[in-house]
């Protein structure tokens, strides 16, 4: 086949793209763009200068860097080639014709793009209305210093809307242990600028998988985050901008596996939604403290249906973190297993705030070191109730450990009503450690576990848990709780959640399961 027929086969195959579908029925107009089109294993010049058509395709990131791209343009790389550099397309779509970045062709092997070292192997900056969908992106080269596979960028922009990144294959992103406004990240967002409040306002990242990196996961960091509830957290010199939240941001259905650092950390946004993800080792390679999935600085985030294991130590390592300036967090129906560092961080310091976390219908298993911990500094608000904690091979140290440095003025008004905490392992362990005025409990059960605290309404009992960690027929947890206005609804298993009757202790709410 000659290599006319053979980019003519791979152009038809690139056709077959489902990124821009016409209406049944009635003919439809042709929408606006063009494709172009990229084949780095291609000789440059072949039989006539490449001009990114199907039958002479740009042979470099170079030539497709150097083309401004509009609305319906789609930037197509070719399967099974890999182009080393930096992308860095210019231009932008629209709301109805986004700029798509994509892959064709029938080989077997993703489309790949190889950093090598550079800051980034994607770049795209102060742009919007873009996907970024089904590329494997790599950059491994010169392990130890900033860099990122994916980097969104805005610096004195405004809103940037209507980005997606979805379906990629991110791995061996070797940075040094930096998180900073800049990387080093499988995929960065950042927003930088002096002078224009910028924001991302619909960001979807989607059905990504991240492997292997050094240092975070997905990272979001913004110059524009001044507000008095950050207090003195941040230097005013270096994020000066008053506080400009990213709107409309979801972070969901993706998988990351051993990374050094944090897995998921969210900043300066307000809405945002986490959820569906997975997140399999973190905290693996890196000297300073990180965790799972936590906030900074946001409002009425919800981190909801996702799985955390693997935190690798106990600098923080649990799988939650509501972090300063945080308020409104809710973490619910998430499944936390097998983390060095527990469960749950509550951290406010340095003059910041944490405010109106709720955490409920959460399952913890073989979280280690602490089940909760809570900085030093104001925690106001926060509600955890109808979690199911069962520690079977490892035994937390601290059920609830507030930081030595608190002082006793500290305000922490932390309530934990109708919990579930199970000991299966050896006796010992659950304690108290700084314990403020502010910490209370209610109506929960314990069971080989000592209680040392005031627990009215509460339970030393079994409460008979299924292998699943529903109740068994006859357990004194059920019907034992507490009323709990703004309840949410639903338990972890989707049963419904009573607003006028008394509800189960734990995180199930329905009839006792009988004996297999």
């Amino acid at each position: 086949m000659t290599q006319r027929r053979t980019h003519a086969a791979l152009a038809a195959a690139a056709l077959a793209l489902p990124l821009l579908a016409a209406a049944p029925g009635a003919q439809a107009a042709a929408p606006p763009g063009h494709r172009h089109y990229v084949d780095c294993s291609a000789r440059s010049g072949g039989d006539g200068p490449a001009d990114g058509s199907v039958q002479h395709p740009w042979t470099s990131l170079a030539e497709a860097n150097a083309h401004p791209y509009g609305p319906g343009d789609r930037l197509l790389l070719r399967r099974g080639t890999t182009c080393t550099g930096t992308l860095q397309p210019r231009g932008e779509g629209s709301a109805a014709y986004p700029f798509t970045i994509a892959d064709y062709g029938s080989a077997p092997g993703r489309a790949v793009v190889d950093g090598a070292g550079a800051h980034d192997a994607v770049l795209l900056a102060n742009t919007r209305h873009v996907r970024l969908t089904r590329l494997e992106i790599t950059n491994a080269a010169a392990p130890g210093t900033e860099r990122n596979g994916v980097r969104l960028r805005l610096a004195d922009y405004g809103a940037a809307q209507g980005i997606t990144l979805d379906h990629l294959a991110i791995h061996d992103v070797r940075g040094g242990d930096f998180k900073t406004l800049t990387g080093s990240s499988a995929i960065h967002v950042a927003v930088e600028g002096t002078t224009v409040p910028s924001w991302y306002d619909g960001l979807d990242i989607h059905h990504n998988d991240i492997r292997d990196v050094d240092r975070e996961g997905v990272y979001f960091k913004s110059r524009f985050s001044r507000r008095e509830l950050v207090g003195d957290q941040q230097d005013p010199a270096a994020y000066p901008g008053p506080w400009t939240p990213s709107l409309g941001v979801r972070v969901h259905h993706n998988t990351l596996t051993s990374i050094a650092g944090d897995g998921i950390k969210l900043d300066t946004t307000r809405g945002a939604r986490v959820d569906h993800n997975r997140v399999d080792g973190f905290q693996l390679r890196s000297n300073a403290a990180n965790a799972g999935i936590w906030t900074f600085n946001t409002d009425d985030t919800t981190v909801e249906h996702n799985e955390v294991s693997g935190g690798g130590n106990t600098r923080d390592g649990m799988s939650f973190d509501a972090d300063g300036a945080s308020r409104g967090t809710v973490f619910q129906y998430n499944l936390s297993h097998h983390n060095k560092g527990g469960f749950l961080l509550i951290c406010p310091y340095s003059g910041a705030r944490t405010l109106d976390t709720v955490v409920r219908y959460n399952i913890s298993v073989d979280d280690g070191a602490r089940l909760i911990q809570n900085c030093w500094g104001p925690i106001l608000g926060t509600e955890i109730y109808n979690n199911t904690f069962v520690n079977r091979t490892t035994v937390p140290a601290h059920l609830v450990q507030d930081d030595a440095g608190s002082p006793a003025t500290t305000r922490h008004e932390l309530a934990l009503r109708n919990n579930i905490f199970v000991n299966e392992g050896t006796p010992g362990g659950y304690a108290f450690k700084n314990p403020t005025p502010g910490l209370s409990f209610s109506h929960n059960l314990f069971h080989g576990v000592t209680m040392t605290r005031p627990n009215p309404g509460g339970l030393d009992a079994d409460p008979l848990l299924r292998p699943d960690l529903r109740l068994g027929t006859g357990s004194p947890a059920l019907s034992a709780g507490t009323l709990i206005e703004n309840n949410g609804g639903r338990d972890w298993f989707g049963n419904d959640v009573p607003a006028t009757s008394l509800p189960n202790i734990g995180a199930y709410e329905g009839p006792g399961v009988a004996s297999d």
